[in-house]
């Protein structure tokens, strides 16, 4: 598929990055391609393109947002997913480390207010980016789940095959506003590893009976 990255920091490039290597078309979101984050990411995989991010999300079939979230309103409003899959990577985070919006919403279903024909999905969220960029654990003969929530079945069969991938197993947990709960435990992982030094090379898994 075409993966196109409306952010290419570590979350936006970990993500690009392995997709490639699993055989996706990945283009950079920008409308500056010559940038400086454009020309680093380049610089790290040569296989990426780069294109305006209108013109990139008129050729991609699905649509990576990892911006800091603060941003995203400006940035999503003036677009037209045209009824694509936007993958919001993002979360709303506040002072101490809190939720941004207060918990009142998700910020992904913030995201769906501000890019009204997008079919967006809530995943790669809940791990820092070490955990995209290697997410195997060998030594337990098992997959870390990656959740997913979105409003649309068939959008998240689609993520759900690049979770595959990644080396994730899928977890659906509903509908977006199911987003807020995720992004609780992002506040949980970042608390750990960002404030409380624990070491950032763990996931949580899914265990079925």
């Amino acid at each position: 598929m075409k993966l196109a990255f409306i952010g290419i920091g570590n979350v936006g490039f970990a993500l690009a990055h392995n997709l490639q290597q699993s055989g996706h078309e990945i283009i950079i979101a920008h409308d500056n391609v010559g940038s400086e984050s454009v020309l680093k990411a380049q610089s790290k995989n040569s296989n990426f393109t780069a294109l305006p991010v209108q013109e990139a999300i008129n050729t991609a079939d699905v649509v990576f947002l990892a911006t800091p979230f603060n941003l995203n309103e400006a940035i999503l409003k003036p677009l037209d997913f045209r009824n694509k899959i936007l993958v919001d990577c993002t979360n709303p985070v506040g002072p101490g480390i809190s939720h941004g919006l207060e918990s009142k919403i998700s910020g992904a279903e913030k995201i769906q207010e501000w890019a009204t024909r997008a079919k967006v999905v809530k995943a790669y969220t809940i791990y820092g980016f070490e955990n995209l960029e290697n997410p195997s654990f060998p030594d337990y003969g098992l997959k870390p789940v990656m959740p997913i929530a979105g409003n649309d079945d068939k959008s998240k069969e689609v993520i759900r095959s690049l979770n595959t991938d990644l080396g994730f197993e899928t977890l659906d947990v509903g509908n977006l506003s199911q987003s807020l709960h995720l992004e609780h435990m992002t506040l949980l992982w970042v608390k750990m590893v960002r404030v409380n030094g624990h070491h950032p090379n763990f996931t949580w898994a899914y265990l079925e009976r």
